[in-house]
């Protein structure tokens, strides 16, 4: 199992590598909504789906909004800059849906017979999966190189990894035990750190690169890091209660050793619509390429 989840590891940081810096942005965005279909798929099962036509009807009715997104914020082969207010309000109805989702999770399991029926878990997974191909692709179309996208997805990879070792290291008091035993105090403000010290390297790369940051641009950085990396756990644990929703152990088995695609990208999801309107509406990125 060991040597399975590392080789399926191997496999996806190269492929996220090579396709985050040698694609192009619309090619990107396919690419992405392609992926977004399948945790759709996965989504299904959080929806308790079960027949086949239902299942269909489900992605069918997903692929034509993501077509329709496209359309909305005008993704083409020929286009260098997306629809910047177009791409905000997307983003802006996902920071709404997780702030709801954390409202929710505080209320859990007490409050359960409040949205557990089908077609509102079937609406949140719009409000989760939209969002997120729209942040993913408009990073692209901002920075080609793929850099932003990769950092991103750093950010919140070592968010997860900091708060693991440090759990496991001095986790005593649990942060959410009724939906996620594993998870404690300890392992959140080592997660935040972990960010902290990630995103300090990465705008000093920034500031190599030609776009230097002033005090004020890099104290605003550390808050959206932290922001990033708060919403960062709580689509972990949103994930995690749909999941003890359906007594599910993972979303699905689409990553051999790692579960489903959900189970690897339920913080990337809360933490997107966050960090690129944070790049937007702080530092003042997104209103054209890099």
């Amino acid at each position: 199992m060991l040597l399975q989840r590392v080789l399926t590891a191997i496999v996806l940081i190269a492929g996220l590598v090579l396709l985050s810096v040698f694609s192009s942005p619309f090619w990107f965005a396919v690419v992405v909504a392609v992926v977004t279909l399948l945790a759709a798929m996965e989504w299904t099962r959080f929806i308790g789906l079960d027949s086949v036509p239902a299942k269909v009807g489900y992605l069918l009715s997903l692929s034509l909004l993501l077509v329709g997104a496209f359309f909305l914020v005008g993704a083409s082969p020929e286009t260098r800059v997306l629809d910047f207010p177009r791409v905000v309000s997307l983003l802006a109805f996902g920071v709404v849906f997780w702030l709801l989702a954390t409202w929710l999770l505080t209320g859990y399991p007490e409050n359960t017979d409040s949205w557990n029926d089908q077609s509102h878990i079937a609406l949140m997974g719009v409000f989760v999966l939209l969002p997120t191909w729209c942040g993913i692709t408009q990073l692209k179309y901002i920075d080609e190189s793929g850099f932003l996208v990769l950092g991103l997805i750093a950010l919140v990879s070592v968010a997860d990894i900091g708060a693991y070792f440090s759990g496991r290291a001095w986790g005593r008091r649990k942060l959410a035990p009724s939906l996620s035993p594993g998870k404690s105090w300890a392992g959140f403000w080592g997660g935040m750190a972990s960010s902290v010290i990630l995103a300090s390297i990465f705008m000093g790369i920034t500031s190599v690169r030609g776009a230097p940051l002033t005090l004020t641009q890099g104290t605003l950085g550390v808050i959206g890091t932290l922001l990033v990396a708060v919403s960062s756990v709580v689509g972990d644990l949103f994930e995690s209660m749909l999941k003890r929703n359906r007594n599910l152990k993972d979303s699905g088995a689409t990553l051999p050793g790692h579960g489903g695609i959900l189970d690897r990208i339920d913080s990337l999801t809360a933490a997107t619509p966050f960090a690129v309107l944070w790049l937007f509406l702080v530092l003042g990125l997104g209103s054209g390429p890099l």
